[in-house]
C-alpha cells in the first residue's frame, strides 16, 4: 500500500486555491468612514451598504472581514486597502 506525501509546495499551492481565507480589516485612529467606506466599494468591490456596516463593525468591535477567497484574489486587495493607508491582514 502506498501512501502518497504532498510536498510544501503542494500543500501551499492547494492552500492558495483554497477559499477559506479572508481579509480582516482593523479599526484606526486616522481613517475617516468615508475615506474606509469608499476603498470598500472601490477594492473589494462591496456595495455602499456593505462598506458602511463593515465601516461600523469595524469602529464599534476592532476589526472585521471584509472579503473571502484564495489567496490569488485577496493578496492585490490587500496591497490596494494597504496602500489606502487601511490596516489588514490575510488570515
Amino acid at each position: 500500500m502506498s501512501i502518497k506525501e504532498k510536498t510544501q509546495k503542494e500543500i501551499l499551492a492547494d492552500q492558495s486555491k483554497s477559499d477559506h481565507h479572508q481579509i480582516i480589516l482593523y479599526n484606526d485612529d486616522i481613517n475617516t468612514f468615508d475615506h474606509v467606506i469608499e476603498t470598500l466599494i472601490n477594492v473589494c468591490d462591496h456595495t455602499p451598504l456593505q462598506a458602511e456596516q463593515c465601516t461600523l463593525i469595524v469602529h464599534y468591535k476592532g476589526k472585521c472581514s471584509v472579503k473571502s477567497g484564495t489567496l490569488f484574489d485577496l493578496k492585490p486587495r490587500l496591497k490596494k486597502l494597504s496602500a489606502a493607508n487601511l490596516t489588514a491582514e490575510i488570515i
